[in-house]
């Protein structure tokens, strides 16, 4: 079902907390490099007051309908962009932007991504085994898991989901190839809980949560494209713009991290002034109300 209704929009990880950090004002230009259905987008357009401006882009056609939808009353002032963030410098010179005051990243699935099994995201539904975030051609999770050697699952289980049993649940999983191609989320879920000792698989998250990571990073080149976007958001933000990255797992926070340490010395021609010196995490009632925020950190830079 797609996300047309209001009780259907994904809720905003730390709202209040994006919106402070970039402070936006009347007749800025603000990005929001992950539009998703529009929550950050509405709260910074609500603060701005008159003549603000935001780009809203993202890979994925059905998460811009229903932004579309939800930002109506600020249409005049959005930018719908169906793209990659990683073509950020392109796609602001196509509309003839020179310069942002505030760019955000909110990284990760989005809350409807996940809730449709049919985009292959969740272990918790069963569906077909895609896990593309965009509807653009491209290689998904089950032709990964179909034609590499189980070395070569091994290695992203590992790389990106720093899985300790990556060689074995690769192992398995060409085995059950082998008798008919893996296609379904569910099928995939089933052969790594077979694979992980059941005593490892007591305590702790699901046990494919972390394949299914690995795998959606992999599919979509997260962090590939997450280097290149902060470099490009660095280079695009104006003089006292700021930056803001939410990331929800080690590997995300870790290149937000270092990008903002290096940006940050020495000082010279797009350096940054780091304004979290710990990543800011959302409070418990948060967590309470939207349980998939409990990942989230969040990490703000201005530039000098």
């Amino acid at each position: 079902m797609k996300p047309n209704a209001k009780d259907e929009y994904h809720t905003p990880v730390m709202s209040d907390e994006v919106v402070w950090l970039i402070h936006p004002r009347p007749g800025g230009v603000y990005i929001d490099c992950t539009l998703g259905s529009g929550g950050h987008a509405l709260g910074l357009l609500e603060f701005a007051g008159a003549g603000a401006q935001v780009i809203g882009i993202d890979r994925d056609q059905d998460a811009i309908s229903a932004a579309k939808e939800r930002l109506n009353i600020f249409r005049d002032t959005v930018t719908f962009v169906h793209g990659n963030f990683s073509d950020l410098q392109d796609i602001v010179k196509n509309l003839g932007i020179l310069k942002a005051d505030g760019i955000l990243f909110d990284l990760g699935v989005s809350s409807h991504q996940l809730d449709e099994a049919e985009r292959g995201f969740s272990y918790m539904e069963d569906g077909p085994l895609d896990m593309r975030m965009g509807q653009e051609a491209g290689p998904s999770a089950k032709d990964l898991i179909n034609t590499l050697s189980a070395e070569e699952i091994a290695s992203i289980l590992k790389t990106y989901g720093e899985e300790r049993w990556a060689d074995r649940i690769a192992e398995f999983i060409v085995k059950r190839r082998d008798k008919a191609p893996v296609t379904t989320t569910g099928e995939l879920a089933d052969i790594v809980k077979a694979a992980i000792p059941a005593k490892a698989r007591r305590s702790g998250p699901h046990p494919a949560r972390r394949t299914f990571q690995a795998l959606r990073i992999a599919v979509n080149q997260e962090l590939d494209n997450l280097h290149a976007g902060l470099d490009q958001a660095i280079r695009i933000l104006r003089s006292g713009g700021r930056l803001v990255v939410i990331s929800y797992h080690s590997l995300e926070d870790r290149i937000v991290k270092t990008t903002f340490l290096k940006m940050s010395s020495p000082k010279g021609q797009d350096s940054l002034r780091i304004l979290t010196k710990k990543p800011i995490v959302p409070c418990m009632e948060e967590i309470i109300a939207n349980p998939r925020s409990r990942s989230a950190k969040l990490r703000a830079a201005e530039k000098f």
